[in-house]
């Protein structure tokens, strides 16, 4: 999909001399770096699970067995 974007000066000339060193377009440029802000932000998603029940007294399988007898 096409997508047109503004950035400012300076960021484009950063970008420009990128994509020289890379031997990539602009537009690669950018796909390599939303696809890299994307797998960043799912490792912190992933890592911010990670421990969630650390400070939990009861185990998972306890609080399943309490939930579950609040329905009968």
């Amino acid at each position: 999909m096409r997508t047109i974007i503004e950035l400012p000066e300076d960021q484009l000339v950063h970008l420009d001399a990128h994509c020289r060193r890379e031997n990539v377009s602009r537009a690669e440029a950018i796909r390599r770096a939303v696809t890299a802000m994307l797998a960043e932000q799912a490792k912190a998603g992933a890592a911010g699970a990670f421990g969630l029940w650390r400070d939990r007294t009861e185990d998972a399988l306890t609080q399943q067995e309490r939930l579950r007898n609040e329905w009968v």
